[in-house]
């Protein structure tokens, strides 16, 4: 029997279920339509991924004209006593926190400035974002200038405020670390600033007006109304930067190189000097692999713990 419109033409009929009770193009047609986003994920993400965990139990070395050999898990019972690895991670750590905290508080502090009724706002705006515009070899080989131990900006203002002689802050061995921290904390600010920005931006104007008619301060509102809505913003961004922190590589390369006496080794740098300094590929990829286990279980901890507090909260 053929349905009939009021127009009196036929009604189109919807399309016959297949086998299963699935649409045509539905099921595995529907893989075809995300395989353009797919393959370069697999090709240069998932793929190096794999070689790289495949390559950490081989004997894999540079200048070899033999093919590397299977070993097992030895590499990884090598990185269980080598010090200088674990040292390089704990420098990691130290690097990480010590740049992310810091970077969230003051991108915090500067998102709730721009985010007030301001002349020239827009101006503030846009300078506050520049050092994200800038390549990190760039900014390392910017601030190395601003601490040249002869001719550099900061030592120079010291010299002017009569507070010492200046000094060498990137071959120190008690400066070299917090004056990269420095450097990592300014680079990576903007991109903070712009996700908190946006999460205030997205808060509704009316709560804040309600609560300010309920007579609670500037403190109380932070507190009751705009943390709350840039807690799940706060809580991703944080993690983000920790993972980013950690892996940094290029700023601290062209900062220090991890000098003086690997005090700002971080494990990138450690994995770099062992793969391509000494031609360690295998004991390399074992690096990568232990340092990608344990941020990831650290990682998890923290989200964990800062999820189970929004939730007592």
């Amino acid at each position: 029997m053929t349905l009939v419109t009021g127009t009196g033409r036929p009604a189109k009929r919807a399309p016959r279920a297949g086998p299963g009770g699935r649409r045509p193009f539905g099921g595995y047609g529907a893989w075809f339509l995300v395989l353009p986003a797919l393959i370069p994920i697999l090709v240069l993400s998932v793929g190096p991924l794999l070689y790289g965990i495949l390559l950490a139990f081989t004997d894999a070395q540079s200048g070899r004209t033999a093919s590397a050999q299977w070993i097992g898990t030895l590499n990884f019972q090598d990185l269980l006593h080598d010090r200088l690895f674990w040292e390089s991670f704990r420098i990691g750590l130290v690097w990480a926190v010590g740049v992310t905290v810091p970077q969230f508080l003051l991108a915090l502090g500067l998102a709730l400035l721009l985010n007030q009724e301001l002349r020239l706002r827009w101006l503030a705006r846009a300078l506050a974002i520049v050092p994200w515009a800038m390549p990190e070899v760039v900014v390392g080989i910017m601030w190395r200038l601003v601490y040249n131990p002869d001719a550099g900006v900061l030592n120079e203002t010291l010299r002017d405020l009569g507070l010492g002689d200046g000094r060498d802050w990137l071959s120190g061995l008690a400066t070299a670390l917090p004056a990269v921290i420095v450097v990592g904390v300014w680079a990576g600010m903007p991109q903070t600033t712009v996700a908190l920005l946006a999460g205030l931006q997205n808060t509704p104007r009316e709560l804040h007006e309600a609560a300010a008619m309920d007579g609670a301060g500037a403190w109380r509102r932070f507190r009751t109304v705009t943390w709350p809505a840039l807690r799940p913003i706060a809580l991703a961004i944080t993690a983000l930067n920790l993972i980013w922190n950690f892996n940094s590589f290029a700023l601290v390369y062209v900062l220090t190189n991890g000098g003086p006496g690997g005090r700002t080794r971080l494990p990138m740098l450690f994995a770099y000097e062992e793969a391509f300094r000494y031609g360690q590929f295998g004991y390399a990829a074992a690096m990568g692999c232990v340092m990608v286990a344990l941020i990831s279980v650290l990682l998890a901890v923290f989200l964990v713990g800062r999820l189970r507090g929004g939730d007592e909260s």
